[in-house]
């Protein structure tokens, strides 16, 4: 299982499992909320979480990208 855990304050702490729906990032064209497959995003083996942008469909069409 893996989880995410954020210190709230001295007294309360935040953890949740990561699961394939619940894995969101912020699209670096527009800032919308995209929806990330994990597997799909590292199935190729060679991906980094820290570098790794995930535009929305949108602006993914106007980069090009589709």
């Amino acid at each position: 299982m893996f989880f995410v855990r954020e210190q709230i304050s001295d007294s309360v702490e935040v953890k949740v499992e990561i699961h394939d729906d619940n894995v969101f990032c912020s699209c670096p064209g527009c800032g919308c909320e995209v929806g990330v497959d994990l597997s799909e995003l590292l199935s190729d083996g060679d991906c980094d979480l820290y570098g790794t942008a995930v535009y929305c469909y949108k602006c993914s069409k106007r980069e090009g990208y589709l």
